[in-house]
């Protein structure tokens, strides 16, 4: 004979499956969508992260974003998959950013300037690169395979340099 399920066992069930879910993704030290500032002490010490100079900045207008990604084909440059966005008020030349990793392993950048600020991307105004400065052609629309992205990160801050690219 089944009986039916009182409403708060079935709610704690929820919950406890809710948590259950949750320390899965968090154990995998992934959460999507975390705006942070660029902090350059989070580079210090014995921690994972990736200490990124960005080159060719066109000008002090606008705002630069540079976004962290696994290093995966199902996230790299996917729509929300994003894990850490720096947004800061562009400088012309050189900049320097501090990203944070959740734990060692394969990570990507993407770095863009909005050169008017407006939110949107301009293909003839805006710039933008990513790590390990791949080629960008007609045939990869500016969205080189994570293969050609991807990197590694330990327990300690990595640097990479990336070129900022205009059309």
């Amino acid at each position: 004979m089944s009986r039916a399920v009182p409403p708060r066992l079935a709610a704690a069930g929820l919950a406890l499956a809710a948590l259950a879910s949750a320390s899965v993704a968090g154990a995998q030290g992934v959460s999507y969508r975390n705006t942070i500032p660029n902090n350059p002490a989070a580079c210090r010490g014995d921690r994972p992260a990736v200490w990124i100079t960005v080159n060719g900045v066109k000008a002090s207008q606008g705002k630069i974003r540079v976004q962290l990604y696994r290093g995966t084909a199902s996230d790299w440059l996917q729509k929300g998959k994003w894990i850490y966005r720096i947004e800061t008020p562009a400088k012309a030349g050189q900049m320097t950013f501090c990203m944070p990793v959740p734990v060692a392993g394969t990570y990507a950048i993407a770095v863009r300037h909005d050169l008017n600020g407006n939110g949107d991307t301009d293909l003839r105004e805006d710039g933008g690169g990513m790590s390990n400065n791949p080629s960008i052609n007609i045939f990869n629309l500016g969205k080189p395979s994570y293969s050609k992205t991807a990197f590694e990160v330990g327990n300690a801050a990595k640097p990479i340099t990336i070129a900022m690219r205009y059309f």
